[in-house]
């Protein structure tokens, strides 16, 4: 289809944005308003009229599969004068004309993950697990680095400052040592390179006569500094975005860079696409009203053509677990009217909400997809601990599980304490008795968890669980370790919350053990079957769930403190973008949910239902009735 031909099928402002000539231009795309048919459109009328045959056309997406769907959309009408690309791979064309790199000399994730685990193991920190510290200095040196900030200038999350700039410098010393870089460094010494070399920035901004990027509400700061030194003098740059789809804030992007674009080029050329193609009126009003609370933001109202569309609905649960075995009913119903299991998602605010949903349908025969690897829960070292507790409540002589616990919390076992009873031909209780160096005090503190392994063994593994947690200070243990890694101690009681939850159910310890591996085994396989996606239900996070569209949406949990999370209620307006994320993906309907209690405690309902402009007090009463 020729440029003309495909402008007809436009409507009047994608026809404004498509027809865009010099110069910089913001466009501002709402959700399901068709920003990839315009660029694509663009694209095609600029090959058919740009009379610079020597200079190429660039097209910055942020993923591999985003170029690569463009790319074949769009078909091979461009030949080598049009370059699609992700940042990355950009950058990286750059560097290796700069400083002659190889592929060979660029570290994976994977290898990274490496390299940075074997630094920790030369450490004597002994993090509960250490894959998650390195996940987490990972994300934090990333957003640092993004940032353009030293590590004299930035103060982790999660991890003492003095811990990160230790694990900073050797990772650092690796590179240097082995001359090799990462993901980050393709950004960071790209934009080194265009601010001290100045011939070798002219060549690259005489490549390309148009700059064209996707989703460039995305961008962190060094992206976006690269791009500005790219794009200069003719600043032929046109970016396509949306302001109230920017949730990414822990990467480095946010959408400051979409709401100073006007400041930064003060001649641009600026377009709202305010058509969406994909959900109903009503499911638009709501998430228009929602998003409208927000300050910081361009004024815009999406609207609709596919007609009103059907009722929201809401329903208020016990509990999590209600919640979830109501949702999966409901699935059950969509399902027996013939609606597609790739058409249905239920979408989550956190990775550990996953687990609830994937246990009721896998018990309904529902199959399922993890959309972002949903965060192996039963397996956590918490989920080991507290299995471990309950293993010594059927015996004592159980020593893995009782090596495992014994300072969760602190009795002050010294490690010479328990060489020595690893010494003893005994089981590792008894040894610890007949240690010459046992103090009297340290022989107390023992009995007392003799007893406390009773009181378990006489309870059921939920009644249990809360022993360990409350009586025995697994809680009070919990939030010590995570203040003294600079963590959310919200975060560690959430994932024993949860496991407590799962514990609801079982009548014994065996029948615990084994819904948790099952569980953890079902999440393997989520993991392993991500490279093949198979036919089922989405779950996802709302993070995970962007650039996505279903045919149903359930949106659960709706109460404050999930939604909007406690952890970013300082940043309550990239929550509410989060929840307008969540609302557009659905093309018709829309199911949203609360629970009374969560983890035994008394919810309020979310403050984004009131700005909906749903009557939520009278739902939650309508529906206490009904329960």
């Amino acid at each position: 289809m020729g440029a003309q031909d495909m402008s007809k099928m436009l409507n009047e402002n994608q026809r404004i944005a498509v027809n865009h000539g010099e110069g910089p231009m913001m466009v501002l795309a709402g959700p399901g308003s068709g920003k990839t048919t315009v660029i694509l459109c663009r694209l095609r009328r600029l090959l058919s009229e740009n009379a610079d045959k020597n200079k190429g056309i660039l097209v910055v997406t942020f993923t591999k599969a985003a170029a690569t769907e463009m790319k074949e959309r769009f078909g091979e009408r461009g030949g080598s004068k049009t370059v699609f690309a992700t940042f990355h791979s950009l950058f990286f064309r750059i560097l290796r004309q700069g400083y002659a790199y190889t592929a060979e000399k660029v570290i994976g994730e994977d290898e990274k993950f490496k390299i940075l685990q074997n630094i920790l193991a030369d450490k004597d920190w002994k993090p509960n697990d250490p894959e998650e510290f390195v996940s987490l200095f990972i994300m934090q040196a990333s957003f640092m680095r993004n940032e353009l900030l030293t590590p004299m200038e930035f103060t982790p999350e999660g991890m003492e400052q003095d811990m990160f700039r230790q694990m900073y410098r050797a990772y650092e010393g690796y590179k240097e040592r082995h001359g090799r870089l990462d993901f980050d460094d393709m950004l960071i010494q790209c934009y080194e390179l265009f601010m001290e070399d100045q011939k070798t920035l002219a060549v690259w901004q005489n490549k390309f006569s148009y700059i064209m990027v996707d989703e460039f509400q995305d961008v962190n700061r060094v992206q976006y500094e690269c791009l500005k030194l790219l794009a200069a003098p003719k600043n032929n740059l046109f970016v396509v975005g949306d302001d109230d789809q920017s949730i990414y804030g822990f990467r480095g992007s946010r959408p400051d860079f979409l709401l100073e674009f006007e400041r930064h080029y003060p001649n641009s050329q600026n377009v709202i696409l305010d058509t969406n193609y994909r959900s109903s009126e009503r499911i638009l009003s709501l998430a228009g009203k929602v998003i409208g609370v927000n300050e910081h933001r361009y004024d815009k109202v999406l609207k609709g053509v596919n007609g009103k569309g059907d009722k929201v609905s809401f329903f208020l649960a016990e509990d999590t677990t209600a919640e979830a075995e109501k949702v999966a009913e409901k699935i059950s119903t969509l399902l027996e009217d013939g609606i597609d299991l790739n058409e249905i998602a239920v979408i989550y605010r956190t990775n550990l909400q996953g687990g609830a949903f994937a246990r009721a349908l896998y018990r309904r025969g529902i199959p399922y997809m993890i959309r972002d690897g949903g965060g192996n829960i039963y397996d956590h070292w918490i989920a080991k601990d507290i299995l471990a507790y309950l293993t010594l409540g059927e015996s004592e002589e159980a020593d893995s599980a009782l090596r495992r616990i014994i300072n969760k919390p602190k009795r002050y076992i010294s490690k010479e304490i328990l060489e020595d009873a690893e010494r003893m031909p005994y089981t590792l209780m008894r040894s610890f008795f007949t240690c010459p160096s046992l103090k009297k005090w340290q022989e107390e503190t023992l009995e007392n968890l003799r007893r406390d392994f009773v009181q378990i063994g006489k309870r059921n593994p939920f009644d249990g669980i809360n022993y360990i947690r409350r009586v025995i200070g697994y809680d009070d243990y919990l939030e010590e370790y995570a203040a003294f890694r600079n963590a959310s101690g919200r975060v560690l009681i959430e994932i024993a919350d949860e496991i407590t939850e799962i514990a609801k159910k079982a009548a014994d310890v065996r029948t615990f053990r084994r819904n948790l591996e099952e569980m953890s085994q079902q999440m393997q396989e989520q993991v392993r079957e991500k490279i093949t996606p198979k036919k089922g239900v989405t779950l996802s996070t709302m993070h995970g769930a962007k650039g996505l569209e279903f045919y149903a949406v359930f949106l659960p949990s709706l109460t404050e403190g999930v939604v909007p999370h406690e952890r970013a209620l300082e940043g309550l307006e990239e929550e509410r973008r989060l929840f307008y994320v969540a609302l557009t993906r659905t093309k018709e309907k829309l199911c949203l949910s609360a629970t009374r209690n969560r983890y035994g405690k008394e919810m309020l309902p979310s403050r984004f239902l009131k700005e909906m402009g749903l009557e939520v007090e009278e739902l939650f009463k309508k529906n206490l009735k009904k329960s």
